[in-house]
């Protein structure tokens, strides 16, 4: 059994289909099925069910994939370990999208200079997949807010942030110099869809003051929620890291009365992995960076 065998079986595994895997791993379909073919042949047994156009695993599949994770894992983390001199290789980062666009290009900027040999690939994902891509070894490192559901993570806190009212330039609640959480409760909001984790956190802020925002339109994007509420399609709430690049003036930010609704951004990462020290630096570099 080969390594680049496991690393086949993982990839149609993931994609549930040989011509999506075969180009995911620049090889040929014909090339990809032998070397399936071979790996069934050696194990007596499928590790696939097959369909007309897709497979599912078989029971020897199953075992097998979480075999060869742990497999790959293991030869992965021996290879960063003998080669680690701190300031060369790569690190895989994972962050959610309402944090990704604002935070991140300031702190690749300041690592990359420190550390020029580094090599940073940046993954933006919803938080459910970012916690399943790091529990897999997929990436190095996620930057995710509170809550998170995974306990065998281990996370540590970056920093909370203030989410800030957002509003039509000419709402009637601009001009008001103290908005309170009871004057926004009967006008319509626009958050991101159920995916998004900050949609989340205003929802429970919300909540826990017996408030109930009424939802007009979601979308999947911070910057179109925005714009939705430029053309006056309701009012939001919207992340301070976000409101500090907004420089349009169609716009306007307010903080709530008080007390604000706020969220914390933390750092995840598998305590199972080997964490080089160029990972330990990056993670050094998010705490003395704010968003």
């Amino acid at each position: 059994m080969e390594f680049d065998q496991l690393r086949y079986f993982l990839q149609v595994a993931e994609r549930g289909n040989f011509t999506r895997a075969a180009e995911d791993l620049l090889v040929s379909q014909s090339a990809l099925s032998r070397s399936i073919l071979k790996l069934e042949e050696e194990l007596g047994q499928p590790v696939f069910e097959r369909r007309t156009r897709s497979v599912s695993l078989t029971d020897a599949g199953i075992l097998l994939q979480a075999r060869a994770q742990q497999v790959l894992s293991i030869l992965e983390d021996a290879k960063a370990e003998i080669t680690d001199d701190g300031r060369s290789g790569r690190i895989r980062i994972g962050a959610i999208p309402t944090i990704a666009p604002y935070f991140l290009p300031e702190v690749l900027r300041h690592f990359s200079a420190e550390f020029p040999k580094a090599t940073i690939v940046v993954q933006e994902n919803t938080t459910d997949n970012l916690l399943q891509a790091c529990a897999q070894g997929e990436i190095d490192l996620a930057i995710l807010a509170l809550p998170i559901p995974a306990k065998y993570l281990e996370v540590e806190e970056l920093f909370e942030e203030e989410l800030f009212l957002v509003l039509p330039q000419m709402h009637p609640l601009a001009q008001k110099k103290r908005i309170s959480l009871a004057d926004i409760e009967r006008y319509p909001f626009v958050l991101l869809n159920e995916a998004h984790c900050l949609s989340g956190n205003i929802d429970a802020f919300c909540r826990q003051r017996s408030i109930q925002p009424v939802t007009v339109e979601r979308t999947s994007q911070l910057a179109m929620v925005q714009e939705l509420v430029s053309l006056s399609h309701g009012i939001s709430m919207i992340p301070e890291m976000a409101r500090r690049i907004d420089q349009s003036d169609r716009r306007v930010y307010r903080s709530l009365a008080g007390r604000k609704p706020t969220r914390t951004v933390v750092a995840a990462w598998n305590p199972y992995r080997f964490q080089s020290r160029l990972i330990k630096a990056f993670r050094h570099r998010l705490h003395r960076s704010r968003g």
